[in-house]
């Protein structure tokens, strides 16, 4: 459903300031937007309802803005599924110590990482420790 009868200009400044309306409506109260359109928008709306384009539609285009948002090597995604995996082995280990009642310290809180499996019980904890051993034998035998 339309706008019956869209606003197109909007006054502001007590007046003083006549500028294109937004005509993008409300899907809740079935108004009128009554923020100005931007002067580049070719639809006529304000920034809120896509008033500044809609990015890049060609590869070239799209290639562009992935080079120029590409900051540095650290945040690839296989770094950050390195770091997620080292961060779910943490949680692990912590839920371990918990499990042994080896602390009494608060558990971390927030979201867990992909790829973390709760430790419950013993015999879990026992096997987290022989995958560890196993990964890292250089480590284990010292």
């Amino acid at each position: 459903m339309a706008i019956s009868n869209p606003q197109l200009l909007l006054s502001t400044a007590g007046g003083r300031i006549c500028c294109a309306r937004c005509t993008a409506q409300s899907s809740r109260t079935k108004l009128q937007c009554g923020r100005p359109a931007l002067k580049t928008s070719k639809t006529q709306v304000c920034q809120f309802h896509g008033g500044r384009g809609s990015g890049p539609k060609t590869e070239e285009g799209r290639s562009r803005i992935a080079a120029a948002h590409y900051k540095h090597g650290e945040s690839t995604k296989a770094a950050r599924a390195e770091y997620s995996k080292a961060s779910a082995t943490l949680s692990q280990l912590e839920d371990a110590l918990h499990v042994l009642k080896m602390t009494t310290a608060p558990r971390t809180r927030g979201r867990k990482p992909s790829g973390y499996m709760p430790v419950r019980t013993v015999q879990e904890v026992l096997q987290i420790v022989c995958t560890f051993a196993t990964r890292h034998e250089s480590l284990v035998t010292m």
